[in-house]
């Protein structure tokens, strides 16, 4: 199994363990409040969505990774999603680790 399986299978844990904020407004609102520790965008997001995620997380600091397509973010949650974010630091960690 790759590193990137792996990162896929440990976002599906975090959603079980209640560590991921989906949704786009929900994303916006946990990088404003500062609750979001990373934020995963579908590489094959829209154009509006794609400034709107890279200019909010670049003004508040927030790490943002585009490795993943829409439906590889929505299989591995198990549901529909563009954009979602990680809440807490050790699976922020783990998953940096896998996607260096």
């Amino acid at each position: 199994m790759t590193n990137f399986e792996r990162a896929l299978q440990l976002l599906g844990l975090a959603r079980r363990a209640g560590k991921l904020v989906t949704g786009e407004s929900f994303v916006l609102a946990a990088v404003r409040d500062h609750t979001a520790r990373l934020v995963f965008l579908a590489s094959d997001a829209g154009k509006s969505s794609q400034k709107q995620f890279r200019d909010k997380t670049a003004s508040y600091d927030v790490p943002l990774n585009e490795s993943f397509t829409k439906d590889q973010l929505s299989t591995a949650i198990g549901s529909a999603r563009t954009v979602i974010a990680i809440t807490d630091p050790g699976f922020v960690r783990k998953l940096q680790q896998l996607l260096e």
